[in-house]
């Protein structure tokens, strides 16, 4: 007798730096608004505002980019370069000295946004998921492992679009570090191995067209390429 009553799915998965092996993605939070400029340009107050997060599905993850499909029902897609943390370690109410030896590794990513779909969200006190969660939002770059480089605190973060910079900030412009970021969403879920946490994304946001051509990084990290399609 079969197990499921429905054809089941592949598993998503980023793969890891060095080896052939693969990280299973189990859940994705993303952090709001977690640097100064980027909050002030969307009309926060980064001296008051506590952290916040929403979430993507899963299978929204893109490994390692390519080519994305434009999204319907929007005429305002956005771009969001961010460093992207894979847990590694589960807990519950982690404190903030150990945060980091809950961490597997980093990699970069793209929090793709609808952006008028979430401003019409946010204008009538609704959940963010159509301008958030939709299919193949999450594209992620291949992972490297913290035992090989580190937990990085500071290093440009940068994105291109068609060759031009759109953002170029550092990680050290963060409002709430990883460990802060770690400790915080740790006392709302309990963290479990395959967790990716999008960290926030700096000044610079944009929207996008068809046929456009992005690429983006994070010293030490990674990079990533994606084009419109």
């Amino acid at each position: 007798m079969a197990r499921y009553v429905i054809p089941s799915w592949d598993l998503p998965a980023l793969p890891v730096s060095g080896t052939g092996a693969l990280f299973p993605v189990r859940r994705i939070h993303c952090v709001g608004r977690n640097y100064a400029d980027h909050a002030r340009e969307m009309g926060g107050d980064p001296d008051r505002e506590p952290p916040f997060f929403f979430a993507k599905p899963a299978d929204a993850v893109v490994p390692d980019g390519g080519d994305i499909p434009y999204p319907p029902q929007t005429q305002k897609l956005a771009y969001e370069m961010e460093l992207v943390v894979a847990i590694g370690k589960g807990g519950a109410t982690v404190p903030r000295g150990s945060a980091l030896e809950h961490v597997f590794g980093y990699a970069v990513g793209l929090d793709l946004t609808r952006r008028d779909l979430q401003a019409a969200a946010k204008e009538k006190g609704r959940p963010w998921e159509p301008g958030k969660a939709f299919d193949k939002s999450a594209p992620v770059s291949t992972i490297r492992p913290a035992s090989e480089i580190g937990h990085p605190s500071s290093g440009r973060i940068w994105l291109e679009v068609n060759g031009e910079v759109r953002q170029d900030g550092n990680l050290s412009q963060m409002i709430w570090p990883v460990p802060d970021i770690i400790a915080y969403l740790s006392q709302l879920y309990a963290l479990q191995p395959g967790d990716l946490i999008f960290t926030g994304t700096p000044a610079g946001v944009g929207s996008i067209q068809r046929a456009d051509e992005l690429r983006g990084g994070v010293d030490k990290v990674g990079d990533i390429r994606v084009r419109i399609v």
